[in-house]
Parts: C-alpha cells; sequence; structure tokens
C-alpha cells in the first residue's frame, strides 16, 4: 500500500510518539481521560506527527525530543477537532461518532481545553523560545481562521482569495507549523528551515483541496463523514465559488441558494453544476500545484529514506481524488 510506505523510515519512532501521547493523555478526571483518549484513538492518520517524524529525520536530527513534539502537534491537532466538531455540529468524523455527539458540547470543549493544556505544557518541556514562539503563533492563527470561516457561513460572496485565506489559516497553519519547528528542532539552517515550513503549507493545502473535491466526488465510507457536509453547513467551498464564476445564470443562482440556506436539498443538482463546469478539475488541479511546490521545497535535502517519504507525501495527498 503507497500510503503505508511514508511511515516506514520513522516506525519505530511512529510506535514511541503513540505511546507517549497515551501516557501524557492521564488524566486525574476520568471523563477527561475518557474523551481525550476517544478522540485521539479514533483512526487518523497522525499526518502532522509523521511530518515532524520525517522532517527530523530528512535533517539528521540525532535527539528524542521529536518525539515530545510530535506528541505535542497531535494534541494541537486533536484539540482543534474537538472544537471544530461543536462548532460545526458534526455528528461523524472518521466513521465514528463525534465526541460532542457522544458525551455533549460542553464536556467536548473542555477537553479540548485540556488538550490545549497539555500540548503547552509539553511544550514547555522542550525548552526552545524559537519553537514556542511559532507553535503559539501557529494557534493564534488556527483560531483565527476558524472564526473567519464560521463568518462566511452561507456567505455566497466569498472570493478565491478570501476562500486560500480560510483553509491556509484554518487547515494548513498546522501542517506548516509541524514541519518548521521540526527544522528548528533539528537545527537547520535558516533557508532549510523557511524551505520546510513552507513544504508543510503546501502539503496542508494540497490536503484541504483534495478534501473539498471530496465533498462532491468522495465515498462516505471511505471519508469518515457524508459527502456534501460542507454544503449542508453553507460553506462555500472552492468548487461552489469557481462554479459560480464560470457557470450560467441558472448555475449561480442554484449555488448562491444553496449556500444561503444549507442543508442538502439542492446537492443533486449542485453536484451536476460542478461536474459541468469543470469546478471539481480545477480544485484538483490547484491541489496539484501546491503539492508540486511542496516537492520543490525539498530540493536541498540530502537524499534519504525520509525525504523519499516527504516526496511520496505530496503524492498522497492528492492521490485521494483519483
Amino acid at each position: 500500500m503507497t500510503a503505508q510506505r511514508l511511515y516506514d523510515p520513522v516506525s519505530d519512532d511512529f510506535s514511541r510518539v503513540n505511546e507517549l501521547i497515551t501516557r501524557r493523555l492521564a488524566s486525574n478526571v476520568p471523563m477527561v481521560e475518557k474523551i481525550a483518549q476517544y478522540i485521539v484513538e479514533s483512526g487518523g492518520k497522525r499526518l502532522r506527527p509523521l511530518l515532524v517524524l520525517l522532517t527530523t529525520g530528512a535533517l539528521g536530527y540525532r535527539g528524542d525530543d521529536h518525539l515530545k513534539l510530535a506528541a505535542v502537534i497531535e494534541f494541537l491537532h486533536t484539540a482543534t477537532l474537538l472544537h471544530d466538531d461543536v462548532v460545526d455540529t458534526s455528528d461523524l468524523r472518521r466513521g465514528r461518532t463525534t465526541a460532542n455527539a457522544r458525551w455533549g458540547n460542553a464536556p467536548s470543549v473542555l477537553v479540548g481545553d485540556f488538550l490545549y493544556s497539555r500540548a503547552f505544557q509539553m511544550m514547555v518541556e522542550l525548552e526552545s523560545l524559537p519553537i514556542m514562539e511559532t507553535l503559539s503563533n501557529a494557534t493564534a492563527v488556527i483560531a483565527e481562521g476558524e472564526v473567519q470561516q464560521l463568518m462566511n457561513i452561507k456567505n455566497p460572496d466569498l472570493t478565491e482569495a478570501q476562500y486560500m485565506e480560510v483553509i491556509h489559516n484554518k487547515t494548513a497553519m498546522l501542517f506548516e507549523a509541524a514541519s518548521h519547528t521540526a527544522a528548528l528542532l533539528a537545527g537547520a539552517s535558516a533557508e532549510d528551515t523557511a524551505a520546510m515550513a513552507r513544504y508543510g503549507k503546501h502539503v496542508g493545502l494540497a490536503f484541504q483541496l483534495v478534501d473539498d473535491v471530496l465533498d462532491y466526488r468522495g465515498d462516505a465510507r471511505a471519508m469518515g463523514k457524508n459527502v456534501g457536509d460542507d454544503l449542508a453547513e453553507g460553506k462555500a467551498t472552492l468548487p461552489l465559488i469557481h462554479a459560480m464564476a464560470h457557470g450560467g445564470d441558472d448555475a449561480r443562482t442554484l449555488i448562491r441558494r444553496a449556500i444561503r440556506q444549507g442543508g442538502l436539498d439542492d446537492l443533486p443538482g449542485i453536484v451536476a453544476t460542478v461536474e459541468s463546469t469543470g469546478a471539481l478539475d480545477y480544485t484538483l488541479q490547484q491541489a496539484l500545484d501546491q503539492a508540486a511546490r511542496a516537492l520543490k521545497c525539498l530540493d536541498n535535502l540530502p537524499d534519504s529514506n525520509h525525504k523519499a517519504a516527504l516526496a511520496l507525501l505530496t503524492e498522497v495527498a492528492v492521490a485521494r481524488a483519483s
């Protein structure tokens, strides 16, 4: 399996990160531990901590702090998932009932806060101000991205440039922070550190753009969420933005109404429209462009199994839509 090859160069470290995550989830409050374990163990690929391990390996890091950094990144990601599902009133993630659907909104938000706090406790243990600065800035940007997205729910006038800013802040920022802080931990040169930060950014954008495509072309069982979820929430994703810009008046009216109303009453017509206007192919091409930019960022790294896996990740990011 191609995707599994991503983990081969760091398989031992990946197992050690999983063990560390389990240990650091411990809490004296049973519900905190129960909900945190539920969401952390919900079957995600843990791409962001994987990115930490591959980046540090590609840059020749020889210590053990990369394990702790990878766990920090995963805790930050998990906290955002808990909060996202509450904001989006989601009831399905990765094919499982969301924590908020199972335990309620208030416990989910509070356990998300716990995971943020645990992440920052571990961050302090790394004793690196540059890493703390990068991650604290990243969490602020991610929160701003969430608010930006919330403000634009049911807004059919969102531009492509505005949308790219939202998905950079909300989704790609943590990928960027993962590879950036990994390079800082490895003591990479300023040039290599900047290149790896860009790599994470472009990979993160590629993943989100493919998710935009799969919202109309995907399989619910494979995706772990329902097809049309973004439309149901009134989100103007790139396929809809492009279709409105390049479709006729009828298409534009249909999409604008669907975004403003939310729900899935117009889903069959919307799917037909985004296909007929080439909006899905356009969005996929944007994802391919982002993956190519990410690959270019690896040019200065010495050849290694870790570098090869980073290159493979740029392919995996977009292969899900094929």
